[in-house]
Order: C-alpha cells, then structure tokens, then sequence
C-alpha cells in the first residue's frame, strides 16, 4: 500500500538533502527502512548544536581554536557559546555568519562561503568543511515537547525551518502557517528576529510559503512559488506540475541545497533598519523598524540566472527584465549590482571594472539608493551621485573605478567632458525603468561615455580603410562616430514592468525568427502583472472599474455665423465643452460625495484619491472647485484637505488673479509653508493632513502611496500611460482590500487593450529597417534646402565650439531656402527631417556599427529644425466661443464592473522608421453646419439612448484610427487603398460595440446615409500620412 503519510513527504525530502547532491549530513532522520537515526545532539535550551560548531571551528582554523582552547581550556565550548550569543544578541545572526566573532584576541568564523575566485585553494577548501546538518522533528523549547518539522543547520546553527504538510492527509500549507502563527510563540528564544532562524517555510506538496518573522496571529506569510508556468515566464500563481516529483521540490532540490542556501545567506538576505513616522495621541515620532528581507522566487531565480549567463557569454550581452510592479524590482537591482561587481570569469579575471545604476528621473531615487546602500555596508563600494552631487563627481568616480555607482542618466550629459578615455575596462549598466529616455543624448553620451577606446579605434580604422595610428581622437566628429552603436565592452541590464517596442529591439533576446526570416525578441525573464495581482503583491486596479456616461448639449446663441474650419471648431468646441465651469462642478459634486461616501474611510479611514486632469489649466479648475466644495460643506468635510501637482505656471480667463498659479503657492505644509521639494511633498501627502491630491502629467508614474485607494479620472489614456496612471492605486497595505477608479473620459475595452499588452509578456516581431534612412535623406535633398557642403561646414564649426554667432548664418540660409517652399513642402521636408533625427537617435543605440555621413546629417539636422518655421495654418475657429453656449449637462455613473484580461502574451511591431508627412486640406463649414452635425446629426434619427450614441461616435475615429492594417495603409499605400482599410476598420468598431448600443450599429447597417455620414467623418478626421493614431479633441487640449 502506497504511503501517503506526512513522515513520507519529509522523508523524500530529507533523503534528497543528505544525497551528496543535496550536501546535508543527517542528524536526526529516517534511513531507507523508516528507521530513525540520531548522529547528532543539540541544547534544546540553547537551541544550538555547540559540538558541530567547535568541530567546524577546529577543523577550519587550528591555529585559532588552539590559541582559545588553551586560553579557556575545558570551558573554551561554554565561553565560545556565551561570545556568540552576546555578539549575535548586539549585532544579530546574519551578521555573525558573514562575519564571526571576536573573542580574547581570537577572530573565529562560524561559517565560510564560496570565493569569487579559484586562486586561494584553502579558501575553497574551508568553504566545503562547512557542515549543513539536516534535522527532523527538532525540539524548540524546554517548556513543552513542540517540535519543528525540518530545520536545516549551518555548522551547529539553526537558519531554516519548515512545517510540511500532505494534502493526500487532509493537510496543506494554510495548515502550516496556522500552525507558525498559534502553535510557535514568537516570545520562544528560538524564534527571536535575526536570533537564531533567518527563514521559515510553510510547504505541501504543490507550494511554498515563506515569512522572515513570527508574530504570533500577525505573522504574515508571503507566496514563495514559481509561477503557474514555471521561473522567469508568464503566468499565474503557484507551480507548474512536476513530471518528476513534487510540484514544491525545487524548494529543497534547488533553493535549499547546500551550495544555494549558503549562498543565499551571503549574497541575498538582508537585514535592515527603517526609519518611519508614526502618529500616536497626535505625537509624530520616528521610530525605527527591523526586518529581515528574504529573496522572493522570481527575484532568486532572475539573479542567478543572469548570473549563469553572464559567466558564459561574458560582456557585451543586453539583458530586459519585464517585472510588474509590486515586483520588488529595487532589491532585484540591488542584489543584481553586488554580483555583477564580484563576479569573475573562468580565468579569475573579474568581469566588471564598475556597475552602473542608471535611473531616468531627474531627481536619483532615494529607495533606490537606499535599498543598494542597505544591503551591504562596505565603506566605498557604493557611490550615489544624488542632487548634492554634480556631474564630475560622476567622471570622478567613474575615472576612480568605483565598484558600484548609482546616478541619474541625464548627469551623463555634462559628465563625459571629464572622463578618462578608457582602454580595456568594461561596465555593467543596470536601468531603472527602461522604456523611458532611452535614445535621447544622455542615453547617447552614457554609451559614447564608457566605450573601450582601443577597440573602437581598431573598428573605425578597418571601416575607413586607414591605419589606426591615423584615427584623429582630437576630431569630436570621429569621436562621435566611433561611439554610435552596441560596444562588447557595455552589458546592459534593463527593467521595466512596460516595455516598448524600442525597449525590446534595443535590450531583448532573440528567441526565434518571423517567416520573413527578422528576428523575434523577448524579455530575458518575466514577473507577469497577473502573477503579481494573483501573489497579492499588487491589487487589480480594474476590479472595481466605472465609466460616467456624459450628456451635454450645444447651442448657438448668436446670430453671427462665421465659416470656419471643421476640425478646428469640433476641437474648440469639446475644449468649450470640457473646461466649463459647470461641467467641473459637476463632476466635482460626483467626486466629492463618492470620496465621502466610500474613499475616506478606506484602508481604516486613511483612504487617498487621486484626480487626473486632462490638462494644467483644468487641474488647476479641478482644485478650486474641490476647494470651493470643501468650504461650502465644512462640517461634512473635517478632515478632507486637497493638493495638486502640475509643472511651471497657469492662468485661468474665468479665474482672474494677481499672479499667476504654482504648484508651490498652492500647496502648503502643517505649519502653513510652501513646499517646495518633491520629498515633503510626498510626506505632506502621505501624512494625515491631505487625502485628495490632483493631478496634471506628474506623478502618474513613479509615486507609491500605498494609501491611494480611489482615482478619479477625466484624460484620455491609452497603453503605457494608462497602465502607469491606474497602477499608482495597485500597492499594497494593511487593510487595504481593493481600488476603486471612476472614469469620465475612456472605454473599458480601451483601458482593457492598454493593461492586456503588460499582463503577460510582451513580444518583439521583426526590427526596425535602417535602410528606411536612405529614403529620408532621398526625400530631403528633393528640396535643397541644404547641400553637403552646408552640412560639412556647420558641423566641423560645431564640433570645434564655435559661438552661435558663426553657426546662424548657415541655418539662416537653409531657413530662407525652406521658407521659399509651399506649404506641402514644407510640411514634408520638415517631417522627413525629424523623422531623420528621431529615427537614427534610435537605430544609433542599437546598429553593430556607426555611419559617418548619417552621423554627421543628425548634428547638422538638429541645429536646422529648431530654426525651421511650422508651416502658417490660419486658425479660422477663433470667435466661435462667443457664439455657443451649454445648454444642458448630465453625468450619469454605469455599474461597476471588474474588467478582465486575456491570459495570453502580446506582440508588438518594431519601431518603424519615420514617414514624411503632408498637409491635410481643411474641409470649410459653418458654425450651424457643424453645431448640426454636433447635436442634430444625431438627434434627427429617434434614438433610444441620444447620449450614449453622441459618446460613442465622438470615440469611433480615435479606435478606428489605433487598427495596425489602417495604420500601414496610411503610411505606406494611396489615399484609395486607405480609405478601404479606414472603412474594413470602422465595420470591425461597430461591432465591436455592437453590445453597449445596438441601435447605433442597426442605423450603421441599415441607413446608408448614415453609414456614408459615419465614414466619411471618421476618414477625413484620421487619415494622414503618418499613420498617427488619431487623438480626440478633449484629449488634444494641452493647456
């Protein structure tokens, strides 16, 4: 009969333990027949193994364990128990298994972990006479007969400890974990933080659970599994099955091997002291907090098998990281930096000079900085250029060789003038955040900044046919061009939870090839978002998800009725429509009794909302008029306080006043000052003095407030930028159970398609063409604007630094040449050159070689197009204004509703190159046409639901115009072929939305005047030759 007990499944895992695979030596345990075996005998009181530490002692250091033994002599096991547990009591465990102690003169070591190197052999040989005892039903405590599972030892030390449990028994890891909160006091001298265990697992037979610290019922247990698919690859919680064991053996077999587990103690665990504000009696006091970090799976699995992979390929390779938020993407850089400054290659050669740590924020992040410098406490090996900082203290450490050096990209830009030419080093560059600021000049001067001279002074020279001692280093033209493209001497290590498809073609792996024989490329390892929602490391922002339908309604209220064009007055008229006083009242009114209501006593009444704004000026309407409902329900609103985040200044027509708005005079901290720096605006607004905080373009990514629990939206966001504003609601705290999001300006199945293309893992098919560069340039010398000579002259003038004063009559001549042409022309000069600029900038960073003739074309084109007029457009909707006026305007809430994601990878296109761009022909109408085609074109047919039909089509162009096929057609087909596509498009919209309004999709198929109206409009709003995505009106409004 088959054994389905609990005492099998820890046999089979201890007998993986005590294999030489394994590397464990039995202590306490079963043989073969079931038989127990005790080799070993701990201290229950001391709860420790003192004859396997003084064994190791003595084997591993002779000459200092004689020195104690005859200083102590039959007491020196007492003496050495009793230093050890005062230095671990001071300093703590972990400390104490990297570093030992000190006793009467004697440094002793109570554990050695595996060299870098092979070149000291008795390191080596002290780390394999480190004795891993493996021990079952291991007593705790003298107060009663409680034992643990299985705890694993390291030279006499306990460090791990698992509860097993066998669900063919009725049992599973819930059960275990019930058992570490209720059954394991964490007032037992056994279970003190940092005292004796560093982990403890709750494990059954398909998962594994892990928490650092007992807390009695609030100890809290975290997902220690690999994903539904298995590491480092899409899918959800849990483990895939095993075909050969346990679904939660990798635990044991991989994890908690010898060789794994030591290297874990090491390399991983940390132990850390936070500083953190707390509120008591209306007291502020700082107060400082211990915890243990323990690696979670995905973060174990992702640094070693970079690590592997480094070892074998070496330098030179690009690495992307997709982890979601809530990943614990800082301590995965963290623990990525360490090792990539220690590791060697097979020669014993160190592989990196220093590890760079990149971020894309103006300002270094501070928990960035903070998790890489708490991690280990080396003096010097962690260099942070933060805002004290400038940018040669970055050349400085660089030149100096700094083993780990964190910085924000943009200092790279001015740093470069004082760093070393490097012959020989090699560097390691980690990004934060990857699918930002990738291919602008910091970008670019950070590679230019770190190449191996020698090298790409030999690959210039074969490129120009010349000699090497030829190559003129003090020409900044050949420097520039010599550092364009990947260098073998630069890794890069990219993170990001949404990665574009730039960030896949420049930092992906190649995982196989399209038909067309390019290239398909994919992270390196993924932590998926719905991995993380199912972990319950983030919460689902779109759980609890409601659009407001919007109906208003326009009149002309003056006789004047000028012609005007069609597009720019649909435009002024939305913005009309959009920043009207009552309309933001309105919606202020919905947001103010839903925060009341609900949002407030969220997360045990410190519940947060966030407001997006479309724009500066209606952020800045949105504050008055929270500020104005605030005053006007004074009682009902104790408590309630609103700031507001924008950049630079705004003055408002309907708000007249002295000096224009700031987000500095707005805001105003508890002692009635302006804040002015971005860290007491985060502690003003994670303090209890404000719950509201609006929002225009800051602080829709990046800002972690763990109490945001509503958001209130009206801007239109698609893809990254609705993936990153929503998930400022998705971080996780005590009693916060969920987030709650009311939108008054998007789609659920847009906001669906956004968050679909990150929930699994995003894909790369094909690459950008470079040849496409050729066509621009073909395009560009059509018009003559500029000759090669032009180019030659200003450049080599440039590059010597010559004043502006030199350089403007260059420019101002090609300005007077493109001046002279019509205003398609220019249109398609001017857009040939930026596409120029814009897609060499990108194609830059990732060619195996440079170009000479393009590298000098961009310099010369980027000092051209800031000179080059935009093309006059009369705007012929000015007055409109005057004439119109809101008659009426109603919101209306739709039922909450929990958007669902497709379970299934996404692929994205290559960056295309860019196109040349036309002039779109205006089409004339008058003010009444147009009011008609706004109001009466929809309200002529009987509809059931006007509104809902008046919101839908004013939606339709911007989802026709997002089809990839339409897309193409515009860009690289006639206005014929397009107009096809736009209308193949717009019959896949319709049904589409054929659920939420069947009316407008009968009218669609059974009106063909209708039909004609519905096409023709969508068509002449989207179509243009690059294939832009077309962008509403409301949405356009940038103020």
């Amino acid at each position: 009969m088959m054994d389905k007990s609990e005492k099998r499944f820890e046999r089979d895992i201890e007998s993986f333990l005590i294999s030489p695979e394994g590397g464990y030596t039995q202590f306490c345990g079963q043989d073969a027949e079931g038989n127990w075996v005790h080799t070993r005998q701990h201290d229950v009181s001391k709860c420790i193994y003192m004859d396997v530490l003084c064994e190791f002692i003595a084997k591993t250091q002779p000459k200092e364990w004689a020195k104690y033994t005859k200083y102590y002599g039959v007491n020196a096991a007492d003496k050495l128990y009793h230093r050890l547990e005062t230095t671990i009591s001071n300093q703590g465990l972990l400390y104490v298994l990297r570093n030992g102690i000190e006793d009467m003169g004697c440094k002793l070591k109570v554990c050695f972990f595996k060299p870098e190197s092979d070149l000291n052999p008795i390191d080596a040989e002290r780390y394999e006479a480190n004795i891993l005892g493996c021990t079952r039903q291991f007593r705790y405590t003298m107060a009663n007969t409680n034992t643990i599972d299985m705890v694993l030892s390291v030279n006499g030390i306990p460090v791990v400890a698992l509860e097993l449990k066998n669900q063919l028994t009725g049992q599973d890891y819930v059960c275990a974990i019930n058992q570490f909160k209720h059954d394991r006091s964490s007032k037992e001298f056994a279970f003190r933080l940092n005292h004796r265990f560093l982990v403890y697992f709750a494990v059954d037979l398909y998962e594994a659970w892990m928490t650092t610290q007992l807390a009695d019922g609030k100890t809290h247990f975290l997902p220690f599994n690999q994903g539904s698919n298995g590491a480092g690859v899409a899918g959800g919680a849990g483990n895939p099955q095993n075909p050969n064991g346990y679904a939660s053996s990798y635990l044991w077999e991989e994890v908690l091997q010898r060789d794994s587990l030591l290297d874990l103690i090491h390399r991983f665990i940390s132990f850390v002291k936070e500083k953190e504000e707390v509120v008591k009696n209306g007291v502020t006091k700082t107060v400082t907090k211990e915890k243990m970090i323990f690696p979670r799976y995905h973060q174990y699995d992702v640094v070693r098998k970079i690590m592997a992979d480094v070892r074998q390929n070496g330098v030179g390779t690009n690495y992307l990281i997709q982890h979601s938020a809530g990943s614990g993407k800082s301590n995965s850089i963290a623990w990525i930096a360490y090792r990539l400054a220690s590791v060697h290659d097979a020669e014993n050669n160190g592989l990196f000079d220093s590890v760079i740590v990149v971020t894309n924020r103006v300002v270094l992040d501070s928990q960035l900085q903070d998790t890489i410098n708490s991690f280990e406490h080396q003096v010097g090996l962690v260099e942070a250029i933060d805002d004290k900082k400038n940018s040669r203290s970055l050349a400085e450490a660089i030149n100096d060789k700094k083993r780990i050096i964190i910085c924000t990209i943009q200092k790279f830009l001015f740093a470069k003038k004082d760093m070393e030419k490097f012959r020989g080093r090699k560097f390691a560059i980690i990004i934060d955040e990857a699918h930002q600021g990738q291919n602008g000049e910091s970008a670019k001067s950070l590679r230019r900044s770190l190449i191996d001279l020698g090298v790409a002074i030999k690959e210039y020279a074969e490129e120009a046919g010349i000699e090497e001692e030829e190559v003129d280093l003090t020409d900044e033209y050949i420097n520039a061009v010599i550092g364009q493209g990947r260098h073998d001497n630069q890794s890069f290590f990219a993170f990001t939870a949404t990665p574009k498809g730039q960030t896949l073609e420049s930092f992906g792996t190649v995982v196989g090839m399209t038909l067309e024989g390019e290239p398909i490329k994919a992270p390196f390892h993924v932590y998926s978002m719905r991995q993380a929602i199912e972990e319950g490391y983030i919460l689902d922002v779109l759980a609890n998800y409601t659009t407001v339908k919007e109906a208003f309604r326009l009149i002309r209220v003056s006789e004047d009725n000028p012609e005007l064009i069609e597009g720019q007055a649909s435009r002024a008229l939305f913005k009309y429509y959009k920043q009207h006083g009552y309309t933001i009242a309105q919606k202020t009114e919905m947001i103010m009794t839903n925060f009341l209501e609900n949002c407030r006593y969220q997360i045990g009444g410190k519940g947060k909302a966030m407001v997006v704004a479309d724009s500066r000026a209606n952020a800045v309407r949105y504050y008055l008029a929270i500020k104005k409902y605030l005053a006007d329900h004074a009682e009902q609103c104790v408590g309630c306080d609103v700031m507001i985040a924008f950049s630079g200044e705004v003055t408002l027509d309907d708000y007249p006043s002295e000096k224009p708005f700031t987000e500095a005079t707005m805001n105003l901290d508890e002692n009635g000052k302006y804040i002015t720096t971005d860290k007491k605006f985060r502690k003003a607004f994670h303090s209890s003095q404000y719950n509201i905080l609006v929002v225009a373009n800051k602080y829709q990514t990046g800002f972690d407030e763990p109490l945001l629990h509503t958001m209130y939206v009206d801007k239109m966001l698609y893809d990254i930028k609705a993936v990153q504003t929503l998930s400022r609601l998705n971080r996780c705290c005590p009693k916060k159970y969920d987030t709650f999001v009311l939108d008054f300006a998007n789609k659920p199945e847009m906001i669906q398609e956004s968050f679909s293309r990150y929930y699994r893992t995003t894909i790369l098919s094909g690459e950008t063409d470079p040849n496409k560069l050729y066509d621009l340039v073909a395009t560009m010398e059509e018009y003559q604007v500029f000759s090669n000579e032009d180019v030659e002259r200003l450049v080599n003038l440039y590059l010597d630094g010559a004043d502006r004063d030199k350089l403007d009559p260059t420019l101002d001549a090609c300005t007077a040449v493109y001046k002279q042409l019509d205003t398609d022309d220019q249109i398609k000069f001017k857009s040939a050159a930026k596409a120029f600029v814009r897609t060499y900038g990108f194609l830059g960073a990732i060619l195996p070689y440079g170009n000479a003739d393009w590298e000098r074309l961009s310099i010369f084109l980027n000092l051209l197009i800031p000179k080059l007029p935009s093309p006059r457009e009369d705007d012929l909707s000015q007055g409109i204004l005057e004439t119109i006026d809101l008659e009426s305007y109603r919101n209306e809430a739709r039922e909450v509703m929990s958007i669902r994601l497709e379970d299934a990878d996404t692929e994205v296109a290559p960056v295309p190159a860019g196109k040349v761009g036309h002039i779109v022909e205006p089409e004339m109408d008058l003010l009444s046409v147009i009011l008609s085609n706004f109001n009466d074109m929809f309200g002529n047919i009987n509809w059931n639901d006007a509104d809902n039909v008046r919101r839908q089509i004013l939606e339709i162009p911007a989802m026709v115009s997002k089809d990839e096929k339409y897309q193409n057609a515009m860009r690289n087909s006639d206005e014929q072929s397009a107009r096809l596509e736009s209308e193949r498009a717009l019959q896949q919209v319709i049904f589409s939305i054929m659920a939420d309004n069947m009316e407008l999709f009968k009218q669609f198929q059974d009106n063909p005047s209708f039909k004609k109206w519905l096409s023709d409009l969508v068509f002449n709003l989207t179509y243009n030759k690059d294939g832009k995505p077309y962008e509403n009106p409301d949405a356009a409004s940038t103020e």
